[in-house]
Order: structure tokens, then sequence, then C-alpha cells
């Protein structure tokens, strides 16, 4: 039997093979959505556990009985609303007004907010909104509401569903306020899921991508490449061919995981002394169906769904059970 060739993996869609700048991602596109809020939410990643339920995808073989999956914790204070802004599209989308909310010290270890004091009530007041094209709002986290030592919140920015109108009245109510995951998301709701991967390191062609070892007689390297190009014009070397580098830490995103579970009630999932690696948990979670980027305390971005599967059943499966193990924190 000839041998199975394997010349080499790794996505090419991800070009270039760059580490991000961030360690949150950057949210640039938001489906249509006729429903009035935000289009998305924020968290951090606690760890993994597995869940036993009772499938309800009519298409399972398994329908009825129960099944074990795994589960990614996310935590998700409260996000609060820092700022509108207003964009016009001529040739290109551009801000053409900004409104900021009363500063609070939550959002001062993250900006200089002299210059973005005023009476942000007054100026919504004076603007129409059907002078603008697209409007969205600028959020940021509360990680001080959480156990994993971190004090200067994430700033980003959310779309919001309805009509312009709509979306205006929305974000003149909640300015300044508080958002909770349950105004956002509810349980069985499919999300994307936007994170930046574990960084790796520095590794060889082998991990990075998947190419074969060699034979053991082979010279000079085993866990190289065969061949890094053609003899003549050597001087050059093709960006495809799989050389050793840096690896992960890079913005993914993942699309379609279902939330599961969304609860206040920590007893149901947590062990004595918190989670491995994480701590303990103090505000609203939500269970995910499988795995996502990122580390432990690492931000998740979860938005509305860009493409849903329709095949997924809108209603969460019954939950039967939930594991408490001291592998929890894997």
């Amino acid at each position: 039997m000839p041998n199975k060739r394997k010349p080499r993996s790794g996505s090419l869609q991800f070009w270039p093979r760059k580490r991000a700048k961030r360690s949150f991602p950057r949210l640039r596109n938001f489906p249509k959505n006729n429903d009035s809020g935000l289009l998305g939410f924020a968290g951090y990643k606690v760890g993994m556990t597995h869940i036993i339920a009772i499938e309800n995808n009519k298409n399972s073989p398994n329908k009825g009985n129960e099944v074990s999956i795994p589960v990614t914790i996310i935590e998700c204070p409260p996000i609060k609303i820092a700022a509108v802004r207003f964009y016009n599209r001529s040739s290109v989308l551009k801000v053409a007004n900004e409104i900021w909310a009363k500063p609070d010290k939550e959002l001062a270890k993250k900006l200089n907010l002299s210059k973005k004091k005023g009476n942000a009530k007054k100026e919504l007041e004076e603007i129409k909104a059907g002078d603008y094209d697209e409007l969205k709002v600028l959020v940021y986290t509360q990680p001080r509401m959480t156990t994993i030592g971190k004090k200067k919140p994430e700033l980003f920015e959310l779309a919001l569903g309805g009509n312009i109108e709509e979306q205006f009245n929305y974000a003149k109510e909640n300015l300044g306020k508080e958002i909770i995951i349950e105004d956002v998301f509810k349980e069985g709701e499919l999300t994307d899921i936007h994170a930046v991967t574990k960084g790796k390191g520095f590794q060889g062609p082998v991990k990075r991508f998947g190419i074969a070892i060699r034979q053991h007689k082979s010279e000079k390297a085993i866990r190289n490449p065969g061949s890094l190009g053609p003899w003549q014009g050597h001087a050059h070397i093709m960006w495809r061919v799989p050389h050793a580098g840096k690896m992960g830490y890079h913005q993914r995103t993942e699309y379609n995981k279902q939330i599961l579970k969304i609860s206040k009630d920590v007893s149901e999932i947590e062990q004595i002394g918190g989670f491995l690696r994480y701590g303990k948990i103090n505000n609203t979670y939500l269970l995910m169906k499988g795995s996502i980027p990122g580390t432990k305390k690492r931000f998740v971005a979860m938005t509305k769904p860009m493409r849903p599967n329709k095949k997924v059943p809108k209603d969460a499966p019954v939950i039967t059970y939930i594991s408490k193990s001291s592998k929890q924190g894997i």
C-alpha cells in the first residue's frame, strides 16, 4: 500500500497569520434584527464541565433519551451603555456625532473623560434620528463585579435592532444604565461567539501546520517540511510553505453556539472553593453548548447569529444533571 500523503494542514482562510492586537475581539458585522434592543453581550470564560440532558432534536436517534453534553460556563456581569454614536453614509460610513453619558469611576480607568462631560439628556432631545443613517452604542464591562482580579473594563461597540427611530429611543432610555444578559438572550437561543484564542508561543511546523513527520533516516531534520521550493530562484520562499513561528492568540468567530441555561443559582455548578484558575462566580452565568475559544478569564463577545441554523431546536433541552467534579477547571 502506498503512503497516505498529507502535505500540510492549517487553513489558508486566515491570512496573514497574525496575533491579535488586544485580548478582546473587534466586532465589525451585526445581523439585521427587527427586535428593539442590543444585538450582543459580553462575559468572561470560567471553564468547562458537562451536563446530562434529554435530547430534544427530532432528527436525532437519541431523541427523548438522556445524553451527555460538554458545556462552557460564561460569567456575565451587567454591562453599561457609555455613549451613543451616530453615523452618516456618503461614500463610506463615518461617525457624524457622539454623545457620552455622565462618566463614572469605572470608565475613567479606561479613558480620559475630561473632554466627554456634558448634558447627555439635553443633547439627545435636540437630535433628530432621521438625520442619520445608522446608530450604534458604546458599552463597557464591569470586571470589578467578578473575582478575576481585573479592574480596567473593556469598551466596545454594539449595534441595535429595529429601525432608526426604535434604536434612538432605546439608546435614549438606557444611556448610562446597566443591561443584563436576560434582556438580550434567552435559553435555547443561538449566538455567535467572538474571542481571542489561547496563545501557544513559538511552535514548529508539525504542530503549527500539521505536516507529516519524516522517516528516521531523513537528512538534517525530521520535523521540518520536505521541500522549501524549487532550486531555481531559491532566494525567495513562498509564504505557503509551512514554517515555525508564533501560534495562537488569534481572533476567531464560532457560529451558532446554543445557550442551554441562564441562571443566577451558582450552587448548581460551583464546587467548594470556586473554579480552578478562575475563582467564584458572583453574577448571572450561562451554559454554552460545546467549547469556545480562549483561556480562563478571557473576555468573550456574544452576538445574535449571523446565519442561524434552522435545524437546531429553538427550546433548550431539559437538564437533569450538572457535573461539579474536581476536573471542572479544565
